[in-house]
């Protein structure tokens, strides 16, 4: 059996004593707070903020409000293309576990939550500048995006992943700054009042190609809807906990990076266009540097194009062009564009 495009999985614990891997980007949300003099300080507070948002979703048998906490550890992919050990990091997650200290047991959480790609930072720091640079008036290659959206189906589909998980991961980010969103009659338990975009977002579209479709939910207690994408059934695949896990470790991130949208003074309207010009916000306690995030992007980038696509350039594409996207993923693609 041939050991060319394999992955090895590792697992690093997120907790107030976490060092990034060197393999980490930088850019990352969670290594970027580990960084700097009040690193440890960084990471107590963010944790204490996911369990207090976890207890506050979860408050049924719960009247103290501390019956849950939740550990968070970094779930790294590393990619071996020609089976010789030499291996580029592609994609990193996160992966939740729920202790339950009522029951003295621990429940599994979400796998994916944040979402971290190095292949991801040269597509959108290096191909698209370039792409328009030369073509100012035009969309973004028909081909973006492809290498990627199959890199990371090619992973779920792996025996390292599903030696691991038994889910789909559902990944949160941010709504995008460019699209409006209108609130409609639908309210999730969990999840809470579903939003719906005037049109996909060039992320969307990129979440797409792995073969993820995006569904927006504002949970009580938040001011704005987050971006859920997913592979399955967001509604029945996963449990109650399983979700709750998910919004108070990626709500509790966005409110650190993105003040202006997450930790807003006021809720999203009925008509809702998110903006990272809002004034009325309130900072969080703990330190981080934006400007250096978006700036190491472009670094990284290049850096992706230098380890990875050039010197694999000739295998990737060969690979690429053999690679089966799945049927299912690729049908919900197109059904959501036509119902968009």
């Amino acid at each position: 059996m041939s050991k060319s495009f394999t992955y090895s999985i590792a697992s690093i614990r997120f907790d107030e004593n976490y060092q990034p891997a060197n393999s980490t980007r930088l850019t990352t949300n969670f290594a970027n707070l580990a960084r700097g003099e009040r690193r440890q300080e960084n990471l107590r507070k963010t944790l204490t903020m996911i369990n207090n948002r976890f207890n506050a979703l979860a408050h049924w048998d719960n009247p103290t409000a501390d019956r849950y906490s939740v550990e968070v550890d970094i779930i790294s992919a590393d990619l071996d293309i020609e089976g010789n050990g030499d291996t580029f990091p592609v994609i990193e997650t996160l992966k939740t576990t729920i202790i339950d200290h009522k029951e003295n047991t621990r429940i599994d959480g979400m796998i994916g939550n944040s979402f971290s790609s190095y292949v991801r930072d040269y597509d959108f720091s290096v191909v698209l500048p370039d792409h328009f640079a030369n073509h100012p008036e035009s969309t973004p290659p028909k081909e973006f995006g492809e290498l990627h959206g199959k890199l990371f189906q090619h992973l779920l589909k792996s025996e390292a992943y599903q030696a691991q998980f038994d889910k789909q991961p559902v990944i949160c980010l941010s709504v995008s700054t460019s699209k409006t969103y209108q609130r409609t009659g639908n309210q999730h338990p969990v999840l809470g009042v579903e939003y719906k975009q005037d049109e996909y977002s060039l992320t969307d579209d990129y979440f797409h190609k792995m073969g993820l479709t995006v569904r927006y939910f504002m949970p009580t207690g938040s001011v704005a809807p987050l971006a859920f994408y997913f592979a399955g059934d967001l509604l029945g695949d996963y449990s109650d906990l399983e979700l709750i896990s998910a919004i108070a470790t990626m709500e509790t991130f966005q409110k650190i990076y993105r003040p202006e949208i997450y930790n807003a003074n006021s809720r999203a309207g009925a008509v809702y266009q998110p903006s990272l010009k809002y004034q009325d916000y309130s900072l969080t306690q703990i330190v981080y540097d934006r400007a250096e995030r978006s700036q190491m992007a472009v670094t990284q980038g290049k850096f992706t194009e230098d380890e990875f696509i050039k010197p694999y350039q000739d295998i990737l594409e060969e690979w690429a062009a053999k690679f089966v996207v799945d049927k299912s993923a690729a049908e919900k693609r197109a059904d959501d564009k036509q119902a968009a």
